[in-house]
């Protein structure tokens, strides 16, 4: 950022963002140019698989703007790093498909869980931190009892796993470890495999899904957007401008999103229980060193924001 903040009645040239963010149906207007606003440039980075900027933005406040896994969030502004939340969320999944295991090496389903190995790359990655909050909460499955395996360390330097999270080999990968029988599952996010043999533990997922969801009324939150406290600070209108191109952007996909689970919440107000929610889970796996309120986490935007994000 180079523009200094000057009175808003001065006409000035846009401020230069640079910003990480995945290109999905409704930001890609936002990195076509399509959607502009006059008071910012957005200067994408070419940041692929997107994770690859969440422990970048979170430890050192890399980009002005960026998409981040709600997990890492949370880890950030409980370790007090100056990252303010957007109400913004831009990537949610409906998440019981994503622990596998190997159906060549015989049935393994969520009742018999428990005692076996399950390898995911990260213990706070957020798909790990879903799939583990609905074995628990859903299905009963104890989650101590069972022998997680990372492959990576957290996005915060400070957080440390719980006893009951091992560490694999330098070098090891989820699914080779998974097809040589060296683990009996794998969690695994964008990159589950669409391959032979390699089968969901939870029967019937998709419809389970269906039913997490008439209980719980959203889809789970995969990432959302986080600016810097520098911007929030200095340049607030900018962060305004922002937020303003991404509802545009949800608007633009208004029409085919239509009669489906919403998976783009955007404002305080809807944000409030799934958030909640999820701070619950992240509690009960031992994810946060401190407390979190929604509160906290929505006062440092809700002054900049809370005219246009109700």
């Amino acid at each position: 950022m180079t523009q200094e903040h000057t009175d808003a009645s001065t006409e000035m040239p846009p401020l230069e963002l640079k910003i990480a963010l995945k290109t999905y149906p409704h930001t890609r207007p936002l990195k076509d140019g399509e959607l502009a606003d006059p008071n910012v440039q957005l200067m994408f980075e070419d940041i692929e698989p997107i994770h690859r900027a969440f422990a970048p933005m979170a430890r050192r406040q890399a980009y002005d703007v960026s998409e981040m896994a709600i997990v890492t969030y949370l880890q950030a502004k409980a370790y007090n790093k100056p990252v303010v939340l957007l109400p913004a969320v831009v990537a949610a999944r409906f998440q019981q498909g994503c622990i596998i295991y190997n159906a060549q090496r015989g049935k393994l389903g969520v009742s018999n869980l428990v005692g076996k190995t399950v390898g995911v790359r990260s213990y706070s990655q957020t798909t790990a931190m879903w799939v583990r909050a609905i074995l628990a909460n859903t299905y009963g499955v104890p989650l101590e009892e069972i022998d997680w395996v990372t492959t990576e360390g957290a996005h915060l330097e400070e957080y440390r796993d719980p006893s009951f999270v091992r560490r694999a080999e330098p070098g090891k990968q989820l699914l080779r470890m998974l097809r040589a029988g060296e683990i009996d599952a794998a969690i695994l996010g964008n990159d589950l495999p669409d391959e032979a043999g390699l089968e969901p533990v939870i029967d019937d997922a998709a419809s389970a899904d269906l039913a997490w969801y008439a209980i719980h009324r959203y889809v789970p939150l995969n990432h959302v957007v986080v600016v810097t406290q520098s911007l929030a600070d200095t340049h607030p209108r900018a962060v305004r401008a922002v937020y303003d191109l991404l509802c545009r952007g949800k608007a633009s996909v208004a029409s085919h999103n239509a009669g489906k689970p919403d998976k783009l919440l955007f404002g305080y107000d809807a944000l409030r229980g799934p958030l909640e929610e999820t701070i619950a889970f992240c509690e009960q796996q031992q994810l946060l060193p401190r407390k979190l309120s929604i509160d906290e986490i929505f006062a440092d935007s809700i002054d900049i924001l809370g005219g246009i994000a109700s």
